[in-house]
């Protein structure tokens, strides 16, 4: 299941179709999440419905468009997935401490390179 939400951008795209009350062109998506690919946005999204997060409807418009949804099982990923930003905004500071001391620790050790 991590490897699910182990890549870049899945957490991305299923916060910004929230943001969205829950549904999303994918025109306004490639706009509103930044350096985001089509192509990246277009496999984000694939898997996505392959999961059963999202479902993808053909909207009838000129020109044709598709929107994706949240399903139930997507939406029930906002209470788990807010517990985990949240978190990660209480400790951003703690581990990005932490970080620059390991670095540093990295950086003095004999023959070490930092990447």
């Amino acid at each position: 299941m991590f490897e699910l939400f182990s890549d870049k951008w899945t957490l991305v795209v299923l916060r910004q179709i929230y943001l969205d009350g829950g549904a999303a062109r994918f025109n306004a998506l490639k706009r509103q999440v930044e350096g985001i690919s089509q192509k990246t946005l277009t496999q984000s999204l694939r898997r996505l419905e392959r999961n059963g997060l999202v479902n993808r409807h053909l909207v009838d418009t000129t020109p044709p468009g598709v929107e994706y949804s949240l399903t139930a099982l997507g939406n029930s990923l906002k209470l788990p997935l807010g517990v985990l930003r949240d978190w990660s905004e209480s400790n951003a500071h703690a581990i990005h401490h932490a970080q620059q001391i390991f670095d540093q620790k990295q950086s003095k050790a004999p023959g070490s390179m930092v990447a």
